[in-house]
């Protein structure tokens, strides 16, 4: 037993605390606004909802997964990058033939139906793509400026964002472009690449409009600056932006918002959480997820400032851009700034795939910070311990 806690003293010695503790109590508060969320829903004798237990069910199996990468040298998986990638590829490839999505949207295809329960690959993509993305861009740092160099991260990043473009879920292709761009402006590329990419995009904008968007992703734009005549389409912004200012300052209260336990704004503990912390606990509450939002990608940043390679300081800059990308996202769509994409907010919104996929970032984070930062002496007593037993 004393050789156990031992072992366990060390293990967590070598823990980034803060990470793991915010992260933790980053979830912890957005299983009690799922929770609230979904209370409208729930049937006589029912104590929790389906999307309530999946989520914790995500979290508590995502926590012990994240421990468990930690573990490890991250080294796994920077050595078997391509592995990585081409599992990565082959998952989304999976969702042309076998793809399933909601009933209202036939165009989209962006989950694997195990019957049992289902994932959504292209939350745990997002990781691979970081672990690749950040490898390829170590790989070709003495030359990182070279034509052909930008060309090969570009079609490195354009392959899983086309491939989940084409699935429907328009949300997580830009996610992987805020990503790919954060990581190569770390990595040192020219500012006059980024310059000729945004000219690119900018071109290919009409070509993107007329051929690769569907007539509800074309609407969903549209109904921004007209929003009286696709009622429809912004009824769920319209309603989520209201249930915000009603909670004011200091909000109606934890379980007592009225749009959110009156179940009026759809989504509202999926894409659209983020409506009800500001109903039930006003602009204070929100600016307190936000924080633990920002917070934990700040801390990630650090961890890769601390470490001794570059490309476990690539790997945690796309860690945190993921996260800040996520949340400016679904912060825009709540308030009627961006478009409804379908995005999550990272450790609030309900979903097993989304939470999981989250987790396994954090733990190859953690696992960086245990192999490969510098840190304070541990206990010599530990080591003594350990090796008496």
């Amino acid at each position: 037993m004393k050789k156990f806690l031992n072992a366990v003293r060390l293990f967590f010695s070598e823990t980034d605390k803060l990470l793991l503790i915010s992260s933790v109590l980053t979830s912890v508060f957005g299983l009690l606004m799922v929770y609230s969320a979904t209370r409208c829903t729930l049937k006589e004798g029912e104590l929790f909802s389906r999307d309530f237990i999946i989520m914790l069910i995500a979290v508590t199996l995502g926590i012990a997964v994240c421990l468990c990468i930690s573990y490890f040298n991250y080294e796994v998986f920077t050595r078997f990058w391509i592995p990585i990638g081409i599992l990565c590829l082959l998952s989304l490839l999976l969702l042309f033939p076998f793809g399933t999505g909601p009933q209202e949207r036939p165009d989209v295809h962006t989950w694997l139906d195990f019957k049992v329960f289902s994932i959504q690959p292209s939350e745990f993509v997002k990781i691979g793509f970081i672990i690749t993305f950040g490898v390829h861009l170590d790989k070709l740092r003495d030359k990182i400026n070279k034509p052909l160099s930008i060309l090969q991260l570009g079609v490195h990043a354009m392959i899983p964002t086309f491939l989940v473009m084409e699935t429907g879920d328009m949300g997580s292709a830009l996610v992987f472009l805020v990503i790919a761009a954060a990581m190569l402006f770390a990595g040192g590329v020219h500012w006059g690449y980024f310059l000729g990419g945004a000219a690119l995009i900018g071109a290919a904008t009409p070509l993107v409009w007329t051929f690769v968007f569907s007539s509800i992703q074309k609407n969903r734009f549209l109904a921004l600056i007209y929003p009286d005549l696709y009622p429809d389409i912004i009824y769920q912004q319209k309603y989520g932006i209201t249930a915000i200012g009603a909670g004011g300052i200091t909000g109606q209260g934890l379980f007592k918002g009225a749009y959110t336990q009156a179940g009026v704004v759809p989504e509202r503990h999926n894409d659209m959480i983020f409506t009800v912390i500001g109903e039930e606990l006003g602009f204070i509450g929100c600016i307190i997820a936000l924080a633990l939002l920002f917070f934990i990608a700040v801390r990630i940043l650090i961890i890769g400032k601390k470490s001794r390679e570059r490309s476990t300081n690539l790997i945690c800059s796309g860690m945190a851009a993921m996260i800040i990308g996520q949340v400016v996202i679904n912060v825009g769509m709540c308030l009627m700034l961006l478009p409804v994409i379908g995005i999550t907010l990272p450790f609030f919104s309900a979903g097993g795939s989304a939470n999981l996929g989250v987790y396994i970032g954090i733990g190859l984070v953690l696992s960086i910070y245990r192999h490969n930062c510098e840190q304070k002496a541990v206990n010599v007593r530990v080591y003594d311990s350990l090796k008496n037993t």
